[in-house]
């Protein structure tokens, strides 16, 4: 049962935490302070040698791109390596300028100029920095991942246009449309040097990690970006002297922020603009270390041999270069086999726990890096995916690596700015143009392809592409709210005649849209028919689930047998719970399958009713499971009802918490109930463990109460030991309130009868005088098998009398009564008894309160006018009550009548409420 339990779910309790000190963190929660001083180990030191030999071309690039200042990108690189490196929550996320922004920046200095765009960077930090302390980063990432993989693709052909003119020797346009417009006239104006070098960069760039064997191997560790730059570099300056290279300006020429211009609602924009996109690159960066860092193969002990290959681009990591050789699964190396020669070795350290990203903390930490950038005059920040792969890649064990980075990239802004003046810019611009590529992830379309939302991810491509990032955003949130709505109301329903039996298909979402042509399909269908009812939907309103359940209703008073099944035909044989609930603790019966093994088949069902599950593990159109809600019916074959009783559901809510228990291949009942339930044993310690599990928790205070004040109930209720009589359930009662008889046929043997039975006597004198109830409750049921046997032939007078027919005797009475002419027949409100078996089961509530009435001390209290006795009879297939009549009660001489209780009768006043029901 605990599958589908929704509340506490994987709790423990506060003992079991481990201590702060420990170093363990709880999922995105504020890390424990470190103790000791900042540390650097050796891997981190050359991790941050090969991280800053990627970031400098990389920064270079994205300046050229955004046509910013040189000095920004290194800047930017500084800042966001030292400052989000000490103080973000993703330890090996390393930050820097952002290729998201590239597009956004690179608008806004052409509208505003360079100082003010610095400003507008500001203005985003202090916002980050806001909803970081709102604890409002999980909410950044709420965003439909179609949308925002869409939103990164369509940056991405941005870049790529832009980059594309800059390799073909030219200059890039304003816009990525003028940039494709402009593509034909800048090839009729190409000089060769540019394009070759361009070449040639993309060519390093995508052979590099495909070299085979161990040189492949030890050649990896080195970046192919810094690879590509360097030969780029070697061959410009030694085949094309004149090729346009990188122009460092003097640090005296830089420029400082300054009071925005402009219109103060385009200035928001574009400040909320630089906030989405930096905070959305960095958010899904820091996801994809946390998930790369986790991966056996980057384990602090895998990265002291040699650095795997780098993964494919995952959904939060946009622009990491996919590798050829990236292992589906990661696998641990399996340790060697020990030999008779060998030493015992010491036993290896435990694993530290892996850190996971503190996702509030990472984004103040991206803000205060924007706000300090843009205040210097630097380019926004972001996380990195391509620098933080290959810093985990490099072994870094900590934030030190990310930290040392920055400082390496600060001093060579002084010391190296002659060698970086020699880089062409049309190796960076290749540089840059195969990261915009890489953003339109192959991965990514294939999974919004195969979840339907295609439509929703080119909507926000196009939308990005043409209009610019923040209207292709609302665009794409606009086509996804379509297609929401256009999926909620699209309902396909088709009727088939397969001989005798109606194959009803529902495709779609049931919502009240759906209800007129579902209830007019439906009441086309022969009343009284066998009917399938295929439903292939995560969805159905209240609406829905009416139409649906009065004509399975209908049907079944007809004798029609209805049969609900699930997509792949299998059938649905499970109650269901109401909106709220789970598998209650309380109702583990025939039904209900959550103490069941996995792979069990479910039993028949036992009712026409049409219990429904709000939530349920189901398989959309291209087989991926999903975790969602959905309104499920399962209706079951009808009994053969009595007459004058309407068939009702005689099972109870719960929820189904693994559908493959109860589908089966083909549309017809499973096997027989014996073969499918679990072992008595296996039951019972199933269903202690889950009391153990989801009930003991909730029930333990008051029964700790209970244990210490002792009970004192309200009322003694004798019942029959019918599994099928739940009183807890009926009476809605809990610990405490019920002092409980159940005996064969509710019976109470008359104090001075022959073989009299102390038990029952016992039981009803301590209720009485020791535990001074206020009222007695005698309650019969429908289908009693006591009664039934007392109908039935008498035992053979020459086979000695079996303790069955012994304890019987005490209900003959009730027999003699009902076929006396001195008393009236007792009777249910409305109708009369369907048969004789209903008769008896009256009439025997009605004279045991007789007998109860014999024992001396319920005469006393009755005299006293301190208790109060009751009759009840429970309609088991209607799960109906009805209360005998006061003055029966009483026993006056009146009509015995049992009055039906209805679910708007008060609970709180005069009869129903001494009764407690």
């Amino acid at each position: 049962m605990s599958a589908c339990v929704p509340t506490r779910h994987n709790r423990t309790s506060r003992s079991s935490r481990p201590p702060r000190a420990s170093g363990v963190k709880r999922p995105h929660s504020p890390p424990p302070p470190r103790g000791g001083r900042f540390r650097i180990a050796g891997a981190d030191v050359s991790a941050s040698i090969t991280v800053f030999l990627l970031a400098v071309p990389m920064s270079l690039g994205l300046a050229v791109a955004m046509d910013a200042p040189l000095q920004a990108g290194l800047i930017s690189a500084a800042i966001g390596g030292i400052v989000a490196g000490l103080l973000g929550g993703t330890p090996l996320q390393v930050s820097g300028p952002s290729a998201g922004l590239t597009v956004v920046t690179a608008e806004l200095i052409q509208v505003y100029g360079w100082r003010t765009t610095c400003a507008i960077t500001i203005g985003a930090g202090l916002l980050q920095i806001l909803l970081g302390s709102l604890r409002a980063a999980r909410s950044a990432l709420a965003v439909s991942p179609a949308i925002v993989h869409g939103t990164l693709a369509g940056i991405g052909v941005a870049i790529a246009l832009a980059q594309l003119h800059i390799v073909l020797g030219g200059s890039p346009q304003s816009s990525a449309v003028a940039n494709a417009l402009a593509l034909p006239d800048q090839l009729g104006r190409l000089s060769p040097a540019a394009p070759l070098i361009g070449v040639l960069t993309i060519t390093v760039l995508v052979l590099w990690p495909r070299i085979p064997g161990r040189i492949g191997s030890g050649a990896r560790r080195v970046p192919a970006a810094l690879v590509a730059v360097v030969t780029a570099t070697t061959v410009a300056a030694l085949a094309a002297p004149g090729i346009a290279r990188v122009d460092l300006p003097s640090w005296r020429a830089h420029v400082l922020p300054e009071m925005p211009h402009g219109p103060v609602l385009a200035l928001a924009t574009a400040v909320f603009t630089v906030m989405l996109v930096a905070s959305l690159e960095s958010l899904l960066a820091a996801m994809a270390v946390d998930k790369l860092s986790a991966a056996p193969s980057h384990s602090p002990s895998a990265r002291t041999s040699a650095a795997p290959p780098p993964p494919a681009a995952s959904p939060a990591s946009p622009g990491v270069p996919a590798s050829p050789r990236a292992p589906t699964t990661p696998t641990s190396p399996t340790p060697p086999s020990p030999t008779p020669s060998a030493s015992p070795s010491p036993p290896s350290p435990p694993t530290p726990p892996v850190r996971r990203a503190d996702l509030d903390r990472e984004l103040r930490a991206q803000g205060i890096a924007n706000t300090l950038s843009g205040l210097v005059g630097g380019l926004a920040v972001s996380g990195g995916a391509v620098r933080s792969s290959a810093n985990v890649r490099a072994g870094a064990q900590g934030r030190a690596s990310t930290v040392l980075h920055g400082v390496w990239v600060l001093l060579a802004t002084g010391l190296l700015v002659t060698v970086l003046e020699w880089i062409p810019l049309a190796a960076l611009a290749a540089l840059v143009m195969m990261v915009g590529i890489q953003m339109v992830n192959l991965a990514h379309i294939r999974n919004v392809h195969k979840h339907r939302e295609f439509l929703v991810y080119g909507a926000t491509i196009t939308g990005v592409v043409l209009f610019g990032v923040l209207k292709g955003v609302t665009i794409g949130i606009a086509v996804a709210v379509a297609v929401a709505l256009h999926r909620l109301a699209r309902t396909r329903i088709t009727v088939t005649d397969q001989g005798g039996e109606h194959l009803v298909v529902v495709r779609g979402q049931l919502t009240f849209l759906a209800v007129p042509r579902l209830s007019r399909t439906l009441g086309q269908l022969p009343q009284g028919g066998n009917a399938v009812v295929e439903l292939d939907g995560f969805f159905m309103d209240h609406a829905a689930y009416e139409a649906i359940q009065d004509w399975s209703t209908a049907q079944a008073a007809h004798g029609g047998r209805i049969v609900f099944t699930g997509r792949s035909g299998g059938r649905i044989a499970e109650p269901a719970s109401a909106a709220h609930s789970c598998c209650r603790p309380w109702t583990p019966w025939r039904n209900h399958h959550c103490h069941d093994e996995p792979g069990r088949t479910p039993e028949a069902g036992h009712g026409p009713g049409i219990p429904f599950t709000d939530a349920r593990p189901v398989t959309d159109p291209i087989g991926t499971p999903h975790d969602m809600p959905h309104d499920a019916l399962t209706p079951t074959p009808a009994p053969a009802s009595t007459p004058g009783s309407a068939p009702s559901p005689d099972v109870a809510p719960g929820r189904d918490p693994a559908p493959s228990l109860h589908r089966s291949p083909a549309r017809t009942a499973g096997p027989p109930a014996e073969a499918t339930r679990p072992a008595g044993g296996n039951r019972l310690i199933s269903g202690l463990s889950s009391f153990q599990r989801n009930t003991a928790p909730l029930v333990r205070e008051e029964l700790a109460r209970l244990a210490a004040e002792g009970q004192r109930p309200s009322q003694l209720f004798i019942t029959c030991a019918d599994s099928r009589l739940v009183t807890s359930m009926i009476t809605a009662s809990g610990p405490g309130d019920l002092f409980t008889v159940r005996n064969i046929g509710n019976l109470v043997p008359l104090p001075n009868a022959e073989s009299g039975d102390d038990s029952v006597g016992a039981a009803i004198e301590y209720a009485v005088d020791v535990l001074k109830v206020e009222s007695i409750t005698i309650c019969g049921h429908s289908g009693c098998g006591a009664m039934q046997a007392l109908l039935g032939a008498k035992p053979d007078p020459q086979t000695p009398p079996t303790s069955l027919w012994r304890w019987l005797r005490h209900g003959l009475p009730s027999l003699e009564r009902m076929a006396s002419r001195h008393h009236a027949w007792a009777r249910i409100s409305g109708r009369l008894p369907t048969d004789a078996l209903e008769q008896l089961c009256l009439t025997n509530v009605v004279q045991q309160l007789d007998h109860l009435r014999a024992h001396e001390s319920v005469a006393r209290r009755l005299a006293e006018g301190t208790l109060r006795l009751h009759g009840m009879y429970f309609h088991v297939g209607e799960a109906q009550a009805y209360l005998l009549t006061e003055g029966a009660s009483s026993g006056l001489e009146l009509d015995e009548v049992f009055d039906r209780v209805g679910p708007g009768d008060p609970a709180g006043s005069g009869e129903l409420e001494r009764a407690g029901v």
